[in-house]
């Protein structure tokens, strides 16, 4: 079975079929293979759980947006050591777990969370894009992966085209003087809005959208196309042709 298996995928290759979808076309056959081994070792079965292309894949993938910007701001969050920090809508599984790992978060989103899974974490409840209570002033806010869902629907938000530019508004609204907003999208080489996944916008956007004169930008890094973390670039100078990188704005407040 196994040489009649590798015979196969070579096949497979020689035909010019993708290696993932060989790993399909094989899969039965070495589940086949796999199970008879078993057996004959003396091996238990208590039920058959058929994973069928697990042996085809990587053993993870340490590229890509979410990868690198969570681990990424969360070391800058780290080194910084702000008072308090709050983050707006990062993945819980991702980014928030980074940081709560090492210090408190509190974690605002428009969609319920439910039981607070560890003791660092906060939860907050609320639609960013209208204002915020008073008291959620801090020295520290993070919005990752965020921003350009905003307005559109896909997370029980209201419709709003303006969305993102209000929910800006109030994130700086609730930043003290001197405070710093981590912030990442994806970027492009033009605006466009993709309905209603999300909004891919030009690097430098953000820079029109209000009270973004009310920022400094400290530095700014960002995961490309290739899936790799380019750091201390300057977005006003990036490569053409970029059709869904992500930036990683790291501003200051005056």
């Amino acid at each position: 079975m196994r040489i009649f298996t590798k015979s196969l995928y070579r096949f497979a290759l020689a035909l010019g079929v993708k290696p993932n979808k060989a790993v399909r076309i094989l899969a039965p056959g070495r589940y086949a293979d796999s199970l008879r081994k078993w057996k004959q070792s003396g091996g238990d079965i208590t039920k058959t759980y058929k994973i069928l292309t697990d042996f085809g894949e990587s053993a993870g993938m340490a590229r890509g947006h979410y990868f690198h910007q969570d681990l990424w701001v969360a070391r800058l969050i780290h080194e910084a050591n702000p008072e308090r920090h709050i983050d707006v809508g990062s993945r819980i599984d991702g980014f928030v777990a980074h940081v709560a790992a090492f210090r408190k978060i509190e974690v605002m989103d428009i969609r319920p969370l439910g039981d607070v899974p560890h003791e660092n974490m906060n939860f907050i409840q609320h639609d960013l894009m209208e204002l915020t209570d008073s008291d959620l002033q801090t020295d520290s806010i993070s919005c990752l992966h965020a921003i350009e869902h905003f307005g559109l629907g896909r997370y029980g938000d209201p419709i709003d085209p303006q969305g993102h530019m209000k929910a800006f508004k109030n994130i700086i609204s609730m930043l003290r003087p001197g405070g710093t907003l981590y912030i990442s999208f994806p970027i492009a080489d033009q605006d466009e809005v993709h309905f209603n996944a999300h909004r891919v916008f030009s690097p430098t956007r953000i820079f029109d959208w209000p009270d973004a004169d009310r920022l400094s930008l400290k530095r700014f890094d960002y995961v490309g196309d290739d899936g790799d973390l380019y750091t201390d670039e300057d977005p006003r100078n990036l490569p053409e042709g970029m059709r869904f990188a992500c930036g990683i704005y790291c501003f200051e407040k005056h």
